[in-house]
C-alpha cells in the first residue's frame, strides 16, 4: 500500500559562500495516514528544511518528496499549492501573523478563502474548529492580535484543522508559557488529529514536547534515524561522505 507521504533518498544543500552545506544527506522515510511522528534535535539540525521538504515548501536537491506516491517537485506550481491549500498544513510558532482589528473567528475563517466557500460558510466551519480547540463564543470575537502565547496556539491550531488537512506539519509549534498549557496543548493536538485521522509529523527542540508520538525520530549531522523498532516510518540513515560540510537548518 502506498504511504501517505514519503521521502525516498532525499537530500538538501545551502550555499554558504564559495561551498555548500549539506543538511540532509540521502533521508528515507515513509509515514501513513493517522501516524504521528516526531523529530527531535538541536538547532541547526535540519528539523525545519526536513519539514518544509514534508510540506512542499522546498523542494529537494535529490531524492523525492511523494504524497499519495506522486514526486510533489513534479507537480505544476498550482496544484502544489493546492495540495499545501487542501491536504497538508504546515504550522509553526515563528508564523503567527494577524491584521490589526481582525477577530479570532474571522483570522480563522479567512484562512479558507482558496475553499471555494463563501464568508458566511467559512464563519461556520471556524466556528465549530474553534469550539472543538476551547475557543468558545467570546474568545472568538477577541482581537486575534491581542491574544496571549496560549490562546495563539490553539487559534494556529484551528487555522490548520479548518482545512481538513489529511497531514499536520509542526515546527517547533507551541512554545507556551507553562508546562501545564503545554501538555494540554499536545494532548489536544493528538486527540484532535486521532478524530480526524489526520498524520502528524513534529519537530521540536524539547524532547518533552513530542512525548505521545507513536514513532520517536532523532535528526543530526544530515541524517534522520528512527529510535523505534515498530512503527509506520522506516529511516535508510544516509552514509557519510568524505569531505562533505555538514551543517542543518
Amino acid at each position: 500500500m502506498t504511504s501517505l507521504l514519503s521521502f525516498l533518498n532525499v537530500s538538501k544543500r545551502y550555499p554558504d559562500g564559495d561551498r555548500e552545506i549539506l543538511v540532509l544527506d540521502r533521508v528515507c522515510m515513509d509515514i501513513d495516514a493517522g501516524a504521528s511522528v516526531g523529530v527531535y534535535g538541536p538547532r541547526r539540525s535540519g528539523k525545519s528544511t526536513l519539514l518544509r521538504l514534508a510540506a512542499g515548501i522546498a523542494l529537494p536537491d535529490s531524492g523525492a518528496v511523494s504524497f499519495q506516491g506522486r514526486d510533489i517537485a513534479r507537480m505544476a506550481a498550482g496544484e502544489r499549492g493546492r495540495l499545501l491549500r487542501r491536504e497538508i498544513a504546515f504550522m509553526s510558532s515563528g508564523d503567527w501573523r494577524a491584521a490589526a482589528g481582525e477577530s479570532v473567528l474571522d483570522h480563522v475563517a479567512t484562512s479558507l478563502g482558496s475553499e471555494g466557500l463563501t464568508m458566511r460558510q467559512a464563519r461556520h466551519r471556524a466556528t465549530g474548529v474553534l469550539d472543538r480547540v476551547g475557543i468558545g463564543l467570546a474568545g472568538a470575537a477577541e482581537p486575534a492580535a491581542s491574544l496571549s502565547l496560549t490562546d495563539r496556539a490553539h487559534v494556529m491550531l484551528a487555522r490548520a484543522l479548518a482545512r481538513e488537512p489529511r497531514v499536520l506539519v509542526l515546527d517547533e509549534p507551541a512554545l507556551l508559557p507553562s508546562l501545564g498549557d503545554r501538555d494540554r496543548f499536545f494532548a489536544l493536538l493528538r486527540s484532535s488529529a486521532r478524530e480526524r485521522e489526520i498524520a502528524l509529523l513534529m519537530a521540536s527542540e524539547e524532547m518533552s514536547a513530542l512525548q505521545g508520538v507513536g514513532v520517536m525520530m532523532s535528526i543530526g549531522d544530515g541524517e534522520l534515524i528512527s529510535t523505534e523498532t515498530r512503527g509506520t516510518v522506516v529511516q535508510l540513515p544516509g552514509r557519510r561522505r568524505a569531505g562533505a560540510e555538514r551543517s542543518g537548518r
